[in-house]
């Protein structure tokens, strides 16, 4: 089994209740594929600009989880025909996926659900 905590951006978090993210890790596909058996260990909001980000992967650590991922949209949008690269909500997310990592000693994972066509799910460890 494998526990994931999950970031996601304060911009979106009115918007988007998580359903594709959680469908896609109850799934074992899109940003969690590779994962066994993922089970979520939870979910954290982070407000710009980040600061307490290191806290909160430290916590998720605290509370079972193996590794974090980031929301796909912090680092990618939605256009017409799908999701694609930059333009995310957050232009410093490389900064805060690296300060996570660091802070929890955990993989850190740039994706969840609606990765963009062609696109690799990052992981800084």
């Amino acid at each position: 089994m494998s526990k994931i905590g999950i970031i996601r951006c304060e911009k979106n978090e009115t918007k988007c209740p998580l359903t594709s993210c959680f469908k896609a890790l109850s799934s074992a596909s899109e940003g969690f594929a590779g994962c066994e058996e993922p089970e979520i260990a939870g979910v954290f909001t982070c407000r710009c600009p980040g600061e307490n980000v290191a806290d909160m992967a430290r916590i998720l650590k605290s509370k079972g989880a193996e590794r974090v991922h980031f929301c796909t949209c912090l680092f990618s949008h939605r256009q017409k025909d799908g999701w694609a690269l930059g333009t995310g909500f957050c232009a410093d997310v490389d900064r805060l996926v690296r300060q996570a990592a660091d802070a929890a000693g955990i993989p850190c994972v740039k994706g969840t659900a609606h990765l963009p066509h062609g696109y690799v799910p990052e992981v800084v460890e």
